[in-house]
């Protein structure tokens, strides 16, 4: 996906509640998840952030959505983001949500664009208690 930006490098996206900006311009990540299991749906999160930290260099415009698990349509999606990153550096693009409703279980597609063009795509997996066990999940305790 990401082989038309040869100069960008994706290291890592975060799904979590909230993000802060610290002293010393270091970010503190609250509430990181990877799965959400409530007690019933349809769920709304009053808040999630979703941080993607990027290496490499240029000027790159930047877009999260987040699809339903049969992909026809987006519950939520980010504003374009500029971002810039200097020759060796890097960047981090956190793309804040408000009262996001995931309507059923199912695996949700969350997506980074680049230029519109998509770079990369995550699975957020998101369970009821009456399902018994979260889709996808290892029963494997480690």
């Amino acid at each position: 996906m990401s082989s038309e930006n040869p100069d960008l490098n994706l290291a890592y996206t975060i799904f979590c509640d909230d993000v802060r900006l610290e002293a010393g311009n270091k970010l503190s990540f609250m509430g990181v998840f990877q799965n959400i299991m409530v007690q019933q749906l349809p769920v709304s999160l009053i808040k999630f952030a979703v941080v993607n930290h990027w290496k490499g260099q240029g000027t790159y415009l930047s877009q999260v959505q987040i699809l339903t698990p049969d992909r026809q349509r987006a519950i939520v999606a980010s504003t374009p983001t500029s971002f810039e990153i200097a020759a060796g550096g890097f960047a981090d693009n956190i793309s804040f949500f408000v009262n996001v409703e995931f309507p059923s279980a199912g695996q949700y597609f969350v997506q980074t664009l680049i230029n519109s063009n998509l770079f990369e795509e995550q699975v957020l997996t998101i369970s009821d208690v009456a399902g018994n066990q979260m889709l996808g999940a290892s029963e494997a305790i480690h």
